[in-house]
């Protein structure tokens, strides 16, 4: 929201000389989050003047209209002549007052103006729009003045068009929708610095009458529980809307479109009421309120038709016959809360405008507001929560405006439709505050600052008037107080909500930073050790670390062809998700990962090595719906447990996927691109890296969704299945638009065992004997395999044993293939001989051949 400073005097008595850092700051202390402080003054440097336009000449030969003009600046170019300015826009005449930034000024974004020949003819300056002087993002057209402005040609623009200003930027959190409106934040700066506030929702405002300003139906009164409206008739449809209120709609970035319609906003702006405003000469009976029925249709004002759900609300036109709903239901006219339709909007030729403030449930606005994508200013608010005791306020207000600036009679007659029900009282106990936050807050200042923010208290006020240090008052205990919310604020709904405005008001500085007590011990859990080790593993191999949207579609099950009875196709269905096409928590974390490296090419990149370390979720499939817990206490065991029994698993796992080349090309040569060995080498770097020793690791081939059948491999820790590796399944590359051989990991870490105490490493200082074997085996032999028969054979002389090179040819047979292996032998306490060496050796072959029937290569 974006609010002008000098809007904000108008309510509140803020210091005249109060700087705007320590205005930041009172708005961050009372939990407002401020995105920025723009000084106005300082964004627009040189000479920004009014300018009248004198002459306009169209050129033409050009892709686009351009206009060439002269500008009287008056003595502002120290001339006096006309500025000629070239301009492509063209919502201006001669005769208008537009605004003007000379030669030497700079616009906001350092966007220097000089001066220069352009379209054949020379240009100083420009003539400037909304746009580009910072004040809001209308671009269509420059900055005409209204006729009420004063201003002479060569004045400064800066106060004209509100450039004198300081406008705050302000993130509203959704629990404090009261706060999106100039109400609201003046009410809020009144208690941060102690000072008068003018509440504009004060003013008197005529009450309901017999007989309705219009005739209006509210079928539902939970959805609609209050409804006003009033008429205003002989409205002059040319009466433009005043500078100030356009100046003040541009800062908070509303476009000015007619009187009418600005006036709403600018109610809204100022008491956070949403209005509309119809032309009732194009309703062509009574007004209905209802739920929409499902497949009825409204072109809203932005010129979509929209089918709509029995989810909506809509005011319907009942002189009109409706196909869907049937007679009497009327045709929809308004998407209630949210927007507008096209049939009854204000038009240019309204003389008879109909206003309407009326009170909307907020979980319908926002359902509607999603579901149909349109996140407007109004909808913003209603489902935060509008006081529902400002619709006559707000009425009195749009009407005065409108017969002051645009004439025409107001009607006599007020609908007020009300079914609001009265705020229900909270029972707080004096003390809670206290013993929540830990900080002493006595009784009377719990009263004092509830009262401040509009609560009415009751019970024990006047006991602790009376005797404030009376036994068991001081600190509350015993002290039971009835504190009923003001209804701009729907969020206090709890005693929690209470403790947390006594907390706000009376500051969150008061509240000292204790850091707890460290318990002894290593600091990090061995969970949080583990996962560490494995990013900093694959990191340092080159690979980068990637946090994916937990969310997937339905169909991402079949794209990765999971067979039916995978246990990853189960999935958890979100009740509210972010978008209707990702409404599930993913299984595996292939799906998204496999999302970013797509879009990751698709800007461009092509080599690519990607890793994520996070949850997955499996449902419980037999789980019940979990027990209702209130606030007001901590849950039994036995509930805690039922609740947690819903919740579904989510083990950690850690996925990386692969792409073009692991070895860049260059002078040197051509490059390597990743294969299956490289995400199967992958995988083991992640087990190293989890503390796992290597003989504790075993790498077979399996068939495993999404992964090619001959090209991938299931790594197991002492016989349990821990992840998987390999090449993707070409259908599956196909089908996400993936490069060919695409590679992939997944390891589960919560299923790896705790790592074992490793004791360190005997270094030994005498030299090792390299001796490298050859064994012809069958090529559906495994090289792991191989590797451990080696091991198993060689003794404890065995340091190492690496496979080095594989190979397959005519001569080996067919069905046959070589493995070379490089084993290093040494000793630690003298240097080996050859016959030593040699005779490991030959026990680490005879091993081989015994279970695999190798046979040395060449022998």
């Amino acid at each position: 929201m974006r609010v002008s400073v000098s809007w904000l005097r108008e309510y509140v008595d803020l210091p005249a000389d109060l700087p705007t850092g320590d205005l930041e700051q009172a708005l961050v202390d009372l939990g407002i989050e401020v995105d920025s402080v723009v000084d106005l003054r300082e964004t627009v440097s040189g000479q920004l003047v009014v300018g009248e336009v004198r002459e306009i000449e169209e050129l033409t030969g050009f892709k686009k209209p351009i206009r060439f003009c002269r500008v009287d600046v008056g003595h502002a170019n120290g001339t006096g002549e006309p500025q000629e300015i070239v301009c492509g826009a063209r919502n201006f005449a001669p005769g208008d007052r537009v605004v003007v930034i000379l030669p030497g000024g700079v616009l906001p974004g350092g966007f220097a103006i000089g001066a220069r020949k352009t379209y054949g003819h020379n240009s100083a300056g420009m003539i400037c729009s909304a746009k580009e002087l910072g004040l809001g993002e209308d671009h269509s057209g420059i900055i005409v003045l209204p006729p009420d402005v004063t201003a002479k040609p060569g004045d400064d623009a800066r106060p004209v068009v509100g450039l004198d200003d300081v406008v705050l930027e302000l993130e509203i959190t959704p629990d404090r929708g009261y706060a999106l409106s100039l109400r609201g934040l003046a009410r809020e700066l009144s208690h941060a610095f102690d000072v008068p506030l003018r509440d504009p929702a004060l003013v008197p405002a005529p009450g309901g009458t017999e007989t309705p300003a219009y005739p209006v139906e509210v079928r539902d009164p939970v959805g609609c529980d209050r409804f006003t409206a009033r008429l205003v008739r002989g409205v002059d449809p040319t009466a433009p809307t005043p500078s100030w209120m356009q100046q003040r709609l541009v800062t908070a970035g509303i476009r000015s479109i007619s009187l009418p319609v600005d006036i709403t906003n600018y109610v809204m702006l100022e008491l956070g009421q949403p209005m509309h405003a119809f032309d009732a000469d194009r309703i062509a009976g009574s007004l209905v309120v209802r739920r929409a029925e499902a497949g009825e249709k409204l072109t809203t004002l932005d010129g979509v038709d929209r089918v709509l759900t029995a989810d909506d609300m809509v005011i319907c036109d009942a002189g009109l016959d409706n196909p869907v709903a049937g007679e009497g239901a009327g045709v929809p006219i308004s998407l209630a809360a949210v927007m507008g339709g096209e049939t009854s909007e204000v038009v240019a030729g309204t003389t008879t405008v109909l206003f309407e403030a009326a009170h909307w449930d907020p979980a319908m606005v926002g359902r509607t507001a999603r579901r149909h994508k349109l996140f407007s200013e109004a909808a913003k608010r209603w489902e935060r929560g509008v006081d529902p005791a400002v619709a006559l306020v707000a009425l009195e207000r749009a009407v005065r405006l409108l017969t002051e600036h645009g004439g025409g009679t107001p009607s006599a007659e007020i609908l007020d439709i009300d079914h609001v029900r009265p705020r229900t009282p909270i029972s707080l106990p004096a003390d809670l505050p206290t013993r929540r936050i830990g900080v002493e807050y006595p009784p009377a200042r719990v009263i004092a600052l509830l009262e401040r923010v509009g609560c009415t208290v009751a019970q024990g006020a006047d006991r602790l008037a009376e005797d404030p240090g009376a036994v068991g008052v001081a600190s509350g205990a015993g002290v039971a107080l009835s504190v009923t919310p003001p209804t701009w604020r729907p969020d206090l709904t709890d005693p929690a909500d209470l403790v947390e405005e006594v907390v706000r008001l009376d500051g969150y500085d008061k509240v000292p930073s204790v850091l707890p007590t460290a318990p002894p011990g290593r600091g990090l859990t061995p969970r949080q050790r583990r996962r560490r080790a494995v990013a900093g593993s694959l990191a340092e191999r080159g690979y980068v670390e990637v946090l994916a949207h937990p969310f997937v579609s339905p169909q991402l099950a079949d794209l990765l062809g999971l067979p039916a009875d995978d246990p990853r196709r189960p999935a958890v269905r979100l009740a509210n998700p972010l978008s209707d096409e990702e409404p599930l928590l993913r299984t595996t974390l292939l799906g998204p990962l496999l999302g970013i490296l797509k879009r990751n090419l698709g800007r461009g990149h092509r080599d690519l090595a990607l890793y994520e370390i996070g949850a997955v979720f499996h449902p419980r499939l037999d789980a019940v719906s979990p027990p209702a817990m209130g606030v007001d206490r901590r849950p039994t065991d036995a509930e805690f447990a039922a609740a947690d029994a819903v919740v579904p698993a989510q083990p950690v796992h850690v996925a990386a996927v692969l792409a073009g080349d692991v070895d860049p090309a260059g002078w040197w040569g051509p490059g390597r691109p990743a294969g299956w060995a490289d995400a199967i080498e992958a995988a083991r770097d992640v087990l190293a890296a989890a503390g796992i020793p290597d003989e504790r690791v075993e790498v077979r081939a399996a068939e495993y969704a999404p992964w090619h059948p001959g090209r991938c491999a299931e790594l197991r820790v002492d016989g349990t299945v821990v992840g998987h590796a390999g090449e993707l399944h070409p259908a599956v590359v196909a089908a996400l638009e993936l490069p060919r051989r695409t590679c992939a990991m997944e390891v589960s870490l919560d299923v790896l065992p705790p790592a074992p105490v490793m004791p360190a490493p005997a270094v030994s200082g005498f030299p090792p004997a390299l001796i490298d074997v050859a064994l012809v085996v069958d090529e559906s032999v495994p090289a792991e395999q191989v590797r451990r028969a080696l091991e198993a054979g060689a003794g404890e002389l065995l340091e190492d044993v690496r496979l080095f090179d594989v190979y397959a040819g005519a001569q080996l047979g067919e069905g046959r293939r070589s493995l070379a292996y490089k084993l290093t032998f040494r000793a630690p306490d003298r240097t080996l001989t050859v016959e030593e060496a040699l005779t490991a050796r030959d026990a680490a072959v005879a091993v081989a051949a015994e279970r695999f029937g190798a046979t040395l290569r060449g022998a």
